[in-house]
């Protein structure tokens, strides 16, 4: 099946810019009847006019109308595709996916340093749980994310970029934590399931024979902590985000078993890094 070409698209944005097929056609440096014979064959291509005529002017039909922001866009996107393997300097929008603790305590400066490497590219950071991510990154709604462990990425590709310390904090006024059971009759604070940590820390409660009998949720570590310190029950959190939301005064920490306490985040992607996603590689990838 045959599809619509770019110069096809060009023609009938200058058209309609100049209102009308001479001025077009002096514009794109063409003769007139390949001008009108061009536009013509867009017609049949799509079944419609695309333009009523008006005196010595055209003026756009219904499905001109609709046809008009599809062409800009996809020019658009040639322009920046063109420029972008002329120069091998990323261009345009770059989906990236993060966890709410690695956009809070990690990412600023990186993205900043990017922004300032690459002006030409515009970062749109959206935030989830590590299985909410991996599932957004599976299905090319981001480039590339940052989840933690332990993760399942079949297919991907994956890099370790940033080493976390997990902590299990209580309100201060807490006894000393040191094994689940010591837990019994708390609340269970966390983000939905999917995310790595509580992950984490429900099978560290399971094998010490404990499982909360309530748990509630929050979608942002401030919240988390903010109900922790009020008496209302535990969380994991990174020491990185205690520290980056200058909290660390306001609740207890606990050490929690080496296997749980040393974590890593990672970065992952799915095929052929863009030009954006292998600079930002580069950025992030440990010496």
């Amino acid at each position: 099946m045959r599809t619509i070409d770019l110069d096809s698209l060009e023609i009938f944005r200058t058209v309609v810019a100049e209102g009308g097929v001479i001025r077009a056609a002096g514009k794109l440096h063409r003769v007139q009847s390949n001008v009108t014979t061009r536009i013509q064959q867009l017609e049949e291509r799509l079944g419609h006019k695309l333009f009523h005529r008006q005196g010595r002017t055209l003026a756009l039909a219904p499905a001109g109308h609709k046809l008009l922001p599809y062409a800009e866009r996809l020019l658009r996107l040639a322009d920046e595709a063109e420029s972008e393997l002329r120069s091998d300097l990323p261009l345009g929008a770059f989906r990236l996916g993060s966890l709410e603790s690695t956009a809070g305590s990690r990412l600023a400066p990186v993205l900043s340093r990017f922004h300032k490497l690459y002006p030409g590219v515009v970062v749109e950071l959206v935030t989830g749980t590590t299985g909410a991510l991996l599932e957004r990154v599976n299905a090319f709604e981001v480039e590339a994310a940052f989840v933690s462990e332990p993760f399942s990425a079949a297919g991907m590709s994956t890099l370790s970029v940033f080493d976390e310390e997990l902590v299990l904090i209580t309100a201060r006024s807490a006894a000393p934590v040191v094994r689940p059971a010591d837990l019994a009759g708390s609340t269970l604070i966390g983000f939905a399931h999917g995310c790595s940590y509580r992950r984490l820390l429900e099978q560290w409660l399971g094998k010490g024979g404990f499982a909360p009998g309530r748990s509630l949720e929050f979608a942002s570590y401030q919240a988390m902590i903010a109900c922790v310190a009020a008496g209302t029950g535990f969380a994991i959190v990174p020491v990185s985000v205690l520290k980056a939301l200058r909290a660390t005064a306001d609740v207890r920490q606990h050490a929690l078993p080496a296997r749980i306490r040393a974590n890593h985040t990672h970065l992952v992607w799915r095929g052929t890094p863009s030009v954006a996603l292998a600079r930002l590689i580069e950025m992030v990838r440990k010496p």
